[in-house]
């Protein structure tokens, strides 16, 4: 198998001679070429044809944010940003970058943050970035009206790459009265409350980053904090979500198994489950337990997800009820919502 060719796009000649080092010694990458800032790389990319390009966002003569917007149109590459700033991430995100890798965080060895670099690198290589292009192409779009829905419905959403676009086309059209939504989507701290922002600008309902004892209530969307666990409970007064540090699950904190193990505890048949585009298993065997328990569960298919990882995962275990393009699954939603039972 040929090796990950790797480009890499930093105008700290330190830390792109750090990163050329680290991908250096993985047996199966390749340095295909060093720039300085964006437009050094774009005049390469045609001669030493990448496979990923790493890129910092803030560099002279041309930017990260500038670079993605010429390359993209010309190029189907995926592109992995590096930055320690939450609103020029999700920026990159929005146009175009399958990935981001935040910078180390106090305590992080370079040993670590290295890792880090290297597996989403991996990732990113696998990534289909013309599902990731297609939804910058897409527009809000009319969806079926929502005219009944049972009491005490969840519907809970899990994703990781790719997931801050597949996030924001299922839930952008929902109307102002649904019932509450919980997502996990695999960010680090303090990323979490600016995409959470986001979310609440572009979307009908209202949108929080969770804390800990907040009421789950209808037209409400509650997205898992960045290093917390997010679980759904209930008591006299109805649900509600703790949003606790603690352990990884499945590598990841916040963790998508974490969330559908709690909702399948909690709401049963009264939930739907949701697996969007991601690398890896998190959420598979927790929407498993959402279909034992009740619960309705949608996958996204192959040819829309950015990774198609988390949703192959659940389909092959045999969680997911139903698998559907990404554009269709609001509608889909809506739909089943209407014919549920109280």
């Amino acid at each position: 198998m040929a090796p990950i060719r790797v480009m890499i796009v930093d105008d700290s000649p330190f830390f792109k001679g750090t990163l050329k080092s680290a991908i250096g010694r993985e047996p199966q990458m390749e340095v295909a070429g060093l720039a300085s800032n964006g437009l050094e790389a774009l005049e390469l990319v045609p001669t030493v044809q990448p496979d990923v390009i790493i890129c910092d966002v803030q560099m002279p003569k041309m930017s990260g944010i500038e670079f993605l917007k010429a390359l993209l149109p010309r190029y189907k590459i995926p592109v992995v940003v590096i930055s320690g700033t939450p609103g020029v991430t999700l920026s990159a995100l929005q146009n175009g970058a399958v990935d981001f890798i935040a910078k180390p965080s106090a305590g992080e060895t370079s040993t670590d943050f290295l890792k880090r670099v290297v597996q989403t690198i991996k990732i990113a290589a696998s990534a289909n970035v013309g599902a990731k292009m297609a939804f910058h192409k897409s527009k809000a779009h009319t969806v079926a009206m929502l005219t009944r829905a049972p009491t005490d419905v969840v519907v809970a959403i899990g994703a990781s790459t790719g997931g801050t676009d597949a996030i924001l086309a299922v839930v952008r059209d929902l109307p102002a009265g649904f019932p509450p939504v919980l997502m996990t989507q695999h960010m680090p701290e303090g990323f979490t409350a600016m995409y959470a922002e986001r979310l609440n600008r572009e979307c009908k309902m209202r949108v929080q980053e969770a804390r800990d004892g907040m009421r789950v209530e209808k037209g409400l969307m509650i997205l898992a904090a960045g290093a917390h666990q997010m679980r759904l409970h209930r008591d006299a007064k109805g649900y509600y979500v703790s949003s606790k540090k603690g352990m990884k699950v499945n590598g990841h904190i916040p963790s998508v198994e974490v969330l559908f193990e709690s909702v399948a505890e909690v709401a049963g048949a009264k939930a739907v489950g949701i697996i969007l585009t991601g690398m890896g298993g998190d959420g598979a065997e927790g929407l498993l337990t959402m279909r034992k328990a009740g619960a309705y569960t949608i996958g996204q298919d192959k040819e829309t997800s950015v990774v198609y990882g988390m949703p192959m995962m659940a389909y092959n275990k045999g969680a997911v009820m139903t698998q559907l393009p990404l554009d269709e699954i609001t509608g889909h939603l809506i739909n089943h919502l209407n014919k549920m039972k109280n």
